[in-house]
Order: structure tokens, then C-alpha cells, then sequence
């Protein structure tokens, strides 16, 4: 059976079933139908004063085209810890339609783990992605309404860029302003997706609705003649766009297909965002469960690093344990195992990239201070032998492994990681930073470069060191960073897989992100809009005559 059909099968139970497991009224939610809802801002200020739960992190090794089931991890393990009668809850992020339509399908997990109603979650679900993309070309209009109308605040140069929640090559270099209208002033321009947008990274960083219109009236969105910031507020856009956004920030309630309780919010990429749920979701989830599951999107040398550096320092949080997930074929794969060899069996193959795995455990242990454990995301063409080897070689690290078989069996599959979390989540932590607030921007991109990535230094574009010599003189050195870099290798060429040798990471260019307060710093090639491959999932997705859709996966 398909991902789709395995959810249609299965009986979802109505929202407000889902809501009291977790001591959540039917009057603070706000239903989208039967199996979707909005939860009210009371809910968390009712119960502000109740202890935390633990907080479980699911990040990866570096992904690979084959995928390595992350978000079908946590679904596992959420619905494993309920088999052993804990009170687990999820917060994940949402997906967006540019994966959908592209290469990587849906993002609503997979098989017998899945969050559901499958289908309204991996496309419009309750809106929140069209009203950020709104809000953001809202302020891109009142920009260019400003200048045609005579551009009292000195525009000399346009920092904000349109979005659009879709994969569209064209759109990453455009021209605007071409109708000939007298005045009109044409400009080179460019487009982002909405999910690397400052608005989405700002709707997930914010923790009310009065934070959340501060931080939109604070984007820096141009630059006049004398080189002075213009921000949103000037333009008086912040309380139109708050308008905009006053429900998308209110967290979604769902279900896993086993009725665990799923607060989906949120959905920035890693890779070019920083890649994380929403705060107000997870300090929410905090409060309704005894163990919340969150992930952070890509390998753990992105997600993970901007989940602790950017999202724990600003919400004030920490991770309990963190699970890295791997699979037998992704391993092979940074070992250099050509993809169409592998499925068969190769030991030689896993000890080559094994070493990826041991540098993210190395990263996460040591560097971040925090407790591991290995989840082996099982497929049915790995070995015993295969798995056995990879058993012993963590083992050698102190790191324990343990087999999921979610994908074919549900929770019940996740049993035994569910049981070895509870003991993980017990054990004292070391947690800290990779940098300080007050370092400087460069010394916080070249922490993240050789600690993180193991790089031996930093190359900095020209524009890009004038960048950062501007933000610094504004009063933003003490902001976070948030690199944007490619997923599939700990450099920033998606290429050089096994990272031998020394290697620089190149920063081109810096964004200043005043509103969601951090610094953008692009490395290599990276693309904030990503472009449709050559035959994008959008060519198998349909509707049949019975009304279902048909070709999500």
C-alpha cells in the first residue's frame, strides 16, 4: 500500500478526542473541519506554571538523495513512547509545497507512522503558508507604493524580496517595474521561498502576538542615500501584515495515524533557513506532554546547530537527548557506494561512511554537550551482518544503536528506542553554545566552519565582509548566525561527500534579518529559491473521478 492509502484506511478520531489527551478543552480550539484545529493563546497561559516535559530532539546524519525518514522517526518514537503508556506529544514543522510539487514529495512521514489527514497537511492545511506569503508581498507592494508616491523616507536601495511557497527557478533573478508607467522605476529584483523567508523565520521565533508585530515592525527592509537602515514600522506595515498573520500564529493540533497528538507549526528549511518549528509550538507542547519530539530539518551539522544556537538561546530551552537518525543505505552512500549498487550488501562500504556518522555523534556529544543515541531507520534490503557491524562500531564510541521499524510496524517498531529514551532523558547533560552573543559575526561563522563542519578556516567574499562590517557599525554584531549551506556534505560543495583533506567554507554574501534578529550567511552555491527537477512529484499528483487525491507520497 501507498503512504495514502495507509492513511486512508486508518479511522482518525475527531480533534477534539485528540485535544483531551493532552488537557486541552474543546473550547480552546478552534476546529478546521473534523481532524485539524487551531489552538487558542489561553491554553499555555493556563498552564504557564506547570513543569516541562523532556524535550527530544530527531535530527540526521547528512542526507542523500535516497532520504533517510526523519520526520517518519519522529512519528515512530512519539507513537512508541504512547505504546509504553508515557505521554508523548509532537512538534514538527509543516511542510511546504515546494518539496511537494519537487523532489522530496510530502513531508507527513511515511508508511504506518504518518501524521494525518495526510493530504490537507502537505498542501494547504490551515493556511498559514499563503497568509505569510501574503503578508510578505504585502510589505514588498507598500515598498514600492512608497517610492511611486514620491519616496519621502530616501529609498536608494531595496533589501526586501517577494516569496512565493513553491520551487521556481526563474523567479531567483527577475525585473520589475517594466509597465512604463512614468513613475515606475524598474529594478533588478529576486524572489525567495516563503519558507526561507524573514516572515516565516519570524512567525517561528516569535512567543505572542505583541512580540510577533514588534519583530515585523523592526525588518530592515532598504537602505537611503546616506547608508541609514529604512525598517517596516516606517512604512507603517507592521500592524497590516500582524493582521495577516494573527491565526497563522496560532499552533495546529492533528494526529498521528496511532491517535498520538501532533502540534504541526512552522516550516522553515534548514538549509537556507534555520530550519525548526515554531517556539510558541514547542513551549506549548512543553506544557501538554511528558515527552515532546521535535525535529530540525537536514543533517545535524545545520538543523541541529541552528535548533541549539538560534531557537534554545532565543526561546530558552535545551534538548534532553537528541536522536541522530542513519540508514544502512545512506551510510553506503557517503562511503561512496554508487546508488545503483546500493542495495547490496557491503561492509567496506558502511566502514568508509561510518565516519559521517562518527563526526555528527563527535559534534553532538562534545561540542553541543549533549546526550546521543543512534536510530537506525531499517529498510528490508539491509543485512543482519550489516547491521550487526554497525551495532559494534557505535559501541566502540559509547554510543548506543537502537533498530526502528516504524516505516512497517508503527510504534510498535519504536518500542525499544521509546524505552531508551526514558533512561536517555534522565542522564545529566553538559549542554552549551558553539559561540557567545558577544563574539564577533566572523568569529561565530568561523566557530560554527571548524567546529561544527570541520573546516579549516572561512573565505569571505568581498561584499560579503563589507556586509558585515555595516551590520556590526548598526549595532547587530551580537545576533545569531544562521548558514545557509548545502545539506548533502559537511563542506559547502554538495559534492565532496566524504570531506577528506582540508576544506574552506566560502561565505559570498550576508542578509541582515533585524526582524527575526540573526545574520544570514551564504556559503557556496546555496539558492534561497530552489528550482523543480526534471521530473517533479507536481506530474504524478491528481485527483480521480471519486473527488480523492491521488500521488502524494
Amino acid at each position: 500500500m501507498t503512504d495514502i492509502e495507509i492513511a486512508r484506511s486508518t479511522k482518525l478520531e475527531k480533534i477534539v478526542d485528540i485535544a483531551k489527551k493532552v488537557e486541552i478543552k474543546e473550547e480552546d480550539i478552534e476546529q478546521y473541519g473534523k481532524y485539524k484545529a487551531k489552538i487558542s493563546d489561553d491554553v499555555y497561559e493556563r498552564l504557564k506554571d506547570k513543569k516541562d516535559g523532556k524535550l527530544v530532539l530527531v535530527t540526521a546524519i547528512n542526507p542523500t538523495p535516497l532520504g533517510e525518514g526523519k520526520t517518519t522517526m519522529s512519528i515512530a518514537i512519539a507513537d512508541g513512547l504512547r505504546r509504553i503508556e508515557k505521554n508523548s506529544i509532537l512538534a514538527l514543522r509543516e511542510p511546504s509545497l515546494g518539496p511537494v510539487f519537487g523532489i522530496k514529495g510530502g513531508a507527513a512521514g511515511g508508511g504506518r507512522v504518518q501524521i494525518a489527514p495526510m493530504e490537507d497537511i502537505n498542501l494547504h492545511f490551515t493556511g498559514d503558508i499563503h497568509a505569510m506569503t501574503v503578508a510578505n508581498n504585502l510589505l514588498a507592494s507598500l515598498i514600492d507604493n512608497h517610492i511611486y508616491f514620491g519616496n519621502e523616507l530616501g529609498f536608494e536601495r531595496v533589501v526586501w524580496k517577494r516569496c512565493l511557497d513553491l520551487n521556481d527557478r526563474q523567479l531567483r533573478e527577475i525585473e520589475t517595474g517594466l509597465s512604463g508607467e512614468k513613475r515606475i522605476v524598474p529594478r533588478h529584483d529576486k524572489f525567495d521561498i516563503t519558507v526561507a523567508s524573514e516572515i516565516m523565520a519570524i512567525m517561528c521565533l516569535a512567543t505572542d502576538i505583541k512580540d510577533l508585530k514588534e519583530k515585523l515592525g523592526n525588518i530592515l527592509v532598504g537602505y537611503n542615500k546616506q547608508g541609514e537602515p529604512i525598517y517596516a514600522k516606517q512604512l507603517k506595515a507592521e500592524g497590516a501584515m500582524t493582521v495577516l498573520l494573527k491565526d497563522a500564529l496560532k499552533p495546529n493540533l492533528v494526529q498521528t495515524l496511532e491517535h498520538t497528538p501532533a502540534i504541526v507549526h512552522g516550516g522553515p528549511f534548514a538549509n537556507i533557513a534555520h530550519g525548526c518549528n515554531s517556539i510558541i509550538a514547542t513551549k506549548l507542547a512543553l506544557k501538554l506532554g511528558d515527552y515532546v519530539i521535535t525535529e530540525a530539518g537536514f543533517g545535524a551539522d545545520l538543523g541541529a546547530e541552528k535548533f541549539m544556537d538560534i531557537k534554545c538561546r532565543k526561546a530558552g530551552i535545551k534538548p534532553d537527548a537528541v536522536v541522530l537518525v542513519a540508514t544502512i543505505k545512506a551510510i553506503k552512500y557517503h562511503g561512496g557506494v554508487e546508488k545503483d549498487k546500493i542495495q547490496e550488501e557491503n561492509i567496506e562500504g558502511i566502514e568508509r561512511g561510518i565516519d559521517n556518522v562518527y563526526r555528527h555523534i563527535d559534534n553532538l556529544k562534545n561540542k553541543f554537550g549533549v546526550n546521543v543515541i543512534v536510530a537506525l531507520n531499517r529498510y528490508v534490503q539491509d543485512t543482519e551482518k550489516e547491521i550487526e557491524f554497525l551495532q559494534e562500531k557505535l559501541s566502540e564510541k559509547g554510543v548506543e544503536l537502537s533498530l526502528v521499524e516504524g516505516w512497517a510496524k508503527g510504534g510498535e517498531g519504536a518500542i525499544d528506542i521509546a524505552e531508551k529514551l526514558v533512561k536517555l532523558t534522565e542522564q545529566e547533560e553538559n549542554f552549551h553554545y558553539i559561540y557567545e552573543s558577544e563574539d564577533s559575526i566572523q568569529t561565530k561563522i568561523e566557530k560554527v566552519a571548524t567546529k561544527v563542519y570541520g573546516a579549516k578556516g572561512v573565505e569571505y567574499s568581498e561584499e560579503a565582509l563589507a556586509e558585515i562590517k555595516k551590520i556590526e557599525e548598526l549595532g547587530y554584531g551580537h545576533f545569531p548566525v544562521c548558514i545557509a549551506k548545502t545539506q548533502y556534505s559537511f563542506s559547502d560543495d554538495p559534492k565532496n561527500l566524504e570531506c577528506k583533506g582540508d576544506y574552506n567554507i566560502r561565505i559570498r554574501d550576508i542578509n541582515l534579518k533585524t526582524g527575526a534578529g540573526f545574520v544570514v550567511a551564504l556559503a557556496g552555491k546555496i539558492m534561497t529559491m530552489p528550482g523543480l527537477p526534471k521530473v517533479p512529484s507536481a506530474e504524478s499528483i491528481d485527483i480521480d473521478e471519486n473527488g480523492e487525491i491521488v500521488g502524494i507520497f
